[in-house]
């Protein structure tokens, strides 16, 4: 039966957001489905804090749906954005593509290789293909497409006749100061970035010239790039004259036909709220700053466009265990395509689901994965035995499906770090793997590693593209006959007792009583006794025992957990290794 999150309406951050929209929804355009949006710029690599702008609004569209209600999450995809810099770490591409700066996005060339028509394209389709996978359904809007077609000619032509009005809304901010820098502040996106940069044809600028201020920047005609200065408009014939920096091109065109061109990022924002009648869109931290473009566009969308301004919860940064904040201007950031090739979609949708949109939290791309996933099974298993809290059993219900139905997901999901541990010894052979598989519950042995799919696979990735080589596990060829040599009585006693106990104890559980049981026998307790039992000297003696074993099987002092360890050696080897 699916886990079903319509009960939970007013324990998580989601459901309380969906009852917001709902009624504002219902006030702005009564009967008509919901709009949710999300922007994101194909200009590199679309990283993992660029998924929080596609996962909040979506976890609030997935709640709306459940309820029964009609919703559309809209992505508009900034692919005429102008290409602002060559991103480092880029596979096929080298320092040649800086002379298409100042371009869209989508009449840039992929990188070498690539088999996608333009770099915007190129860089969508990952992301694209991530959003399948992990169930996010939403209607891709491609900006190039909506202005270079002149669906926005109205708009574009009303925010020219408007210009004054516009400029005297961004003329509020233009003498503040930045405010300073925070300590571990989110840096900004792109297009606050180029909204942002000088002025003039040096980047996005707010259109402020000799000639005075104009919302709207033009390609140029000759070069193509967008280092452009309106020198002349005029209302009643719309032409419009422009001249280039990078080229000295000059022409004279008709906005009213001419579609090469965009509104400058302050005025295209709060231009599409009101077109496509947004509701709930979320924004990065850097927005909550004065002069932001979600507080001008605030201003700009109702006094110019007519329209309202979104729901906008800001959301935190999202980091990467061991790594630097991300940005997407910088290559080797990790994507979703790069995590779900480690974790489960369902996982990585807890991770998102979990906390508050303002809220920061980290991506485990080391050792640390291993731990989440221990923290979503046992999530997992509180849920179906009714001991959640009702929040959690929200969050969990949202990660294992939509409102399409549960995603697919692994028959038997053995724990993560078992997994691991297993394919590291194996090196992916499927024959050793499943023979270990098999015996780690004799009661009910894996028959087929399909059952263990996809988890095994994300676990079997994990240990090849993210655990370094001098951290892989190798068994020894032979037994180190110096160490076992050199072992004192109770050395050779403590092996002789796990060797005699392997036959009736091979299993993982079995194998997990042994090895923390022998130093307890040792000391002259039963293998039974719990820790409240034992005095503390009892540890010590089990990280020693353990430290002899990890030596005389993989040569280091510690390794995958033992009973895992041991199973994947196979008793014939664990015994000649151990001495016998």
């Amino acid at each position: 039966m699916p886990i079903v999150a319509q009960s939970t309406e007013t324990t998580d951050w989601v459901s309380r957001f969906a009852d917001e929209v709902i009624e504002e929804s219902e006030r702005r355009a009564p009967g008509k489905p919901v709009v949710v949006a999300s922007g994101l710029s194909p200009s590199g690599p679309i990283h993992l804090g660029n998924l929080r702008e596609v996962m909040t609004p979506h976890l609030v569209a997935d709640e709306i749906r459940r309820r029964g209600h009609e919703v559309r999450h809209l992505i508009s995809w900034d692919d005429y954005d102008r290409y602002r810099k060559v991103p480092n770490g880029v596979p096929g591409v080298d320092a040649s593509w800086a002379e298409h700066i100042g371009r869209p996005l989508t009449s840039v060339p992929a990188p070498a290789g690539s088999a996608y028509p333009n770099w915007a394209e190129h860089f969508k389709a990952a992301m694209v293909e991530a959003l399948a996978g992990m169930g996010v359904e939403f209607d891709g809007i491609s900006q190039t497409e909506q202005y270079t077609s002149g669906v926005y000619r109205e708009q574009v032509l009303h925010a020219m006749r408007h210009r004054g009005d516009i400029d005297a809304i961004l003329d509020q901010y233009r003498t503040k100061k930045a405010p300073a820098k925070k300590q571990g502040q989110k840096p900004v996106d792109e297009a606050e970035l180029e909204a942002a940069e000088g002025s003039g044809a040096a980047a996005e600028d707010d259109g402020t010239g000799s000639a005075g201020y104009f919302p709207y920047k033009p390609y140029c005609g000759g070069c193509g790039k967008d280092l452009t200065t309106v020198t002349a408009y005029d209302d009643d014939t719309t032409e419009l004259t422009y001249t280039c920096t990078e080229c000295s091109f000059s022409e004279s065109v008709l906005l009213s036909e001419f579609n090469r061109g965009k509104l400058v990022w302050k005025v295209d924002w709060p231009m599409r709220w009101a077109f496509e009648g947004v509701v709930f869109e979320p924004s990065g931290v850097d927005h909550s700053s004065p002069g932001s473009s979600f507080q001008v566009g605030g201003q700009i969308v109702g006094s110019i466009f007519g329209g309202k301004q979104p729901i906008g919860p800001m959301y935190a940064f999202v980091g990467i265990s061991g790594m630097a904040k991300m940005s997407s201007s910088k290559g080797g950031v990790p994507t979703p395509g790069d995590a779900l090739k480690i974790m489960e979609p369902q996982l990585l949708r807890w991770l998102y689901a979990r906390r508050r949109p303002n809220q920061s939290f980290k991506i485990a791309f080391d050792q640390e994965i291993q731990r989440l996933y221990d923290e979503w099974d046992k999530l997992g298993a509180k849920v179906a035995d009714g001991s959640a809290l009702p929040g959690d059993v929200a969050a969990y219900a949202r990660a294992v499906g939509t409102a399409a139905g549960e995603l697919p997901k692994t028959p038997r999901p053995m724990a993560y770090r078992t997994l691991a541990s297993v394919a590291d010894i194996t090196a992916g052979a499927e024959d050793q793997t499943l023979r270990i598989l098999g015996e780690l519950d004799p009661a009910d042995p894996i028959t087929s590693l399909d059952e263990v799919r996809p988890r095994l696979d994300k676990a079997e990735a994990w240990i090849n593209t993210q655990v370094p080589a001098d951290q892989r596990t190798v068994v020894r060829e032979d037994a180190d006959a110096e160490l076992l040599k050199s072992l004192d009585d109770q050395g050779r006693a403590s092996l002789r007792l796990l060797l005699d106990g392997l036959d009736t104890h091979w299993s993982l559980d079995g194998l997990t009583h042994l090895v923390y049981g022998v130093p307890k026998v040792q000391a002259g307790f039963s293998a039974d006794a719990t820790p409240k039992e034992l005095p503390a000297e009892i540890k010590v003696a089990q990280r020693t025992f353990f430290a002899l074993l990890y030596h005389l099987l993989v040569g280091r002092d510690t390794g995958p957990r033992l009973p895992t360890l041991l199973l994947a050696v196979g008793q014939e080897r664990v015994r000649k290794l151990l001495g016998e």
